[in-house]
């Protein structure tokens, strides 16, 4: 075995690094520092299973082939799992008004079990959004922001303010990185800093107006489907890639127009379920790469309005409403992200009156 001690390597024209054929292993007590860069930077013309550290993510990445993915998916865990939350409510009874409410759920995703009592929120909420990192969840509604701090329990704090969203934005995040988009009726996506406090800042524009979409992510792209434009139910599913800013793309088609649904996923696979219409499909898409949703499997009841909690195995779906009846419903179901088949039963919510939560977790597919 040779044994090469030095202190820096550079190729010839000393513009960049060599090329080093052969070694096995390196080693050391110290620490080997990766190529890093914003996600901007991100170099052209390069190979499948090239390393570099993302300074925009704080994450070692490597690229497929196809794109860049990171290194390593962190799966916090608390409580003997990653925990799932749902805040806020509706109940639209009694007409016309109904009633708004500010209480949070929880669960531990990897058990089953009815949820518990978190905290309250700072004011009733419905119709709200929600992202998070490991350590921080947020809602936003309307113009608003607030946050709880996830291995805790307690009520809800004021985070700052987003521009105008309207009912109904969606929401999703990376591990450091949340965004809000669209809400009635608005294109807009609005980001903040999660670990920060303050107000959000611009994003960018989806590809059409729309409000009660659905939204998922990994660690560099979030997912926004369908929704209700000012005419209709809409079919269009759009991305962005997370860490930058500017307009959405469109990724493809959900398999029906359809609005107000549940979604979550793991870093590779997002879940949309039910949606307007009485609907009981759970559709899928991957990720990383983009084309139309395909069919996963069916909640346990049909319904709309619900929200989606996940880890990096399991997604779980609570409350929400069944439409045109409006009887809502505090079911949690569950399934396995990895294969695809009908929800099972995972428990109750603590509360009935819980359409348009906000939901969230510590666990999900941005993390």
């Amino acid at each position: 075995m040779s044994r090469l001690n030095i202190n820096n390597l550079t190729n010839e024209n000393e513009d960049g690094s060599p090329r080093i054929s052969g070694i096995s292993t390196f080693s050391s007590t110290a620490f080997l520092e990766a190529p890093k860069g914003t996600t901007a930077q991100r170099p052209e013309n390069v190979a499948p299973g090239m390393i570099r550290f993302n300074t925009d993510s704080g994450h070692l990445e490597y690229y497929t082939g196809e794109f860049w993915d990171e290194v390593l998916v962190a799966n916090n865990t608390l409580d003997g799992g990653n925990r799932g939350i749902f805040a806020g409510g509706f109940n639209p009874d009694p007409p016309p008004g109904g009633t708004t409410f500010a209480n949070i759920d929880y669960i531990t995703i990897s058990s089953l079990g009815n949820a518990l009592d978190f905290g309250d929120l700072t004011a009733g909420r419905y119709a709200s959004a929600g992202c998070a990192s490991q350590v921080r969840g947020c809602i936003g509604n309307g113009t608003s922001i607030e946050y709880v701090t996830m291995s805790s329990t307690g009520d809800a704090i004021t985070f700052g303010s987003m521009s105008a969203h309207g009912e109904f934005p969606s929401g999703f995040s990376n591990s450091t990185r949340g965004c809000f988009a669209g809400g009635t009726f608005y294109d807009t996506i609005d980001y903040i800093t999660i670990a920060s406090t303050g107000g959000a800042k611009d994003f960018g524009d989806l590809t059409e107006i729309r409000r009660r979409s659905a939204a998922c992510a990994s660690s560099t792209r979030g997912v926004i489907s369908s929704g209700v434009t000012p005419s209709a139910s809409t079919d269009v599913i759009d991305y962005v890639t997370i860490s930058t800013t500017g307009d959405a793309t469109d990724f493809g088609d959900s398999s029906v127009n359809r609005d107000t649904q549940g979604s979550c996923s793991n870093s590779i696979r997002g879940l949309f379920a039910g949606g307007s219409g009485g609907s009981n499909v759970i559709d899928f898409i991957t990720i990383a790469t983009t084309g139309d949703a395909q069919d996963f499997g069916d909640l346990t009841i049909a319904r709309r309005a619900s929200g989606g909690v996940s880890s990096s195995t399991r997604a779980v779906f609570g409350g929400g409403y069944n439409s045109p009846t409006l009887l809502l419903s505090n079911i949690i179901d569950y399934v396995t992200i990895a294969s695809t088949g009908n929800a099972q039963d995972f428990g109750d919510m603590s509360y009935e009156q819980n359409s348009g939560v906000a939901s969230f977790s510590n666990g999900h597919g941005g993390l």
